[in-house]
């Protein structure tokens, strides 16, 4: 049986809300206080929301330099793209080539 696009998305969005479900209980399971310091600032959040939130800051400080990875490749291949200055444009007609020898005519029997 072929899949879908749907199909994959409906998929995807099940797993995601298992996933969900599977953070919301951490959270509240993990209802203690933690008293949380960072850079002077003092806040005191329940276990799991301290924990979830520095794992998503983890994700996001990790996704920032291969973002910036990615554009750097993508420039990189945009920029080796482009043709040199006399070439004609990637999907432009081709220009008739001049002062070059054409092959002959083939031969006909009769």
């Amino acid at each position: 049986m072929k899949r879908s696009r749907v199909g994959d998305l409906w998929i995807v969005a099940v797993v995601f809300a298992i996933v969900l479900l599977l953070l919301l209980i951490f959270v509240l399971q993990n209802g203690q206080r933690a008293d949380v310091a960072f850079f002077g600032a003092r806040v005191a959040l329940p276990t799991g929301v301290a924990l979830l939130l520095a794992a998503v800051i983890g994700v996001l400080l990790v996704a920032l330099p291969g973002t910036a990875r990615i554009l750097q490749l993508r420039m990189r291949n945009r920029s080796s793209a482009t043709p040199p200055a006399g070439w004609p444009a990637p999907g432009s007609p081709t220009p008739p080539m001049t002062g070059v020898a054409q092959a002959p005519p083939p031969h006909q029997e009769g």
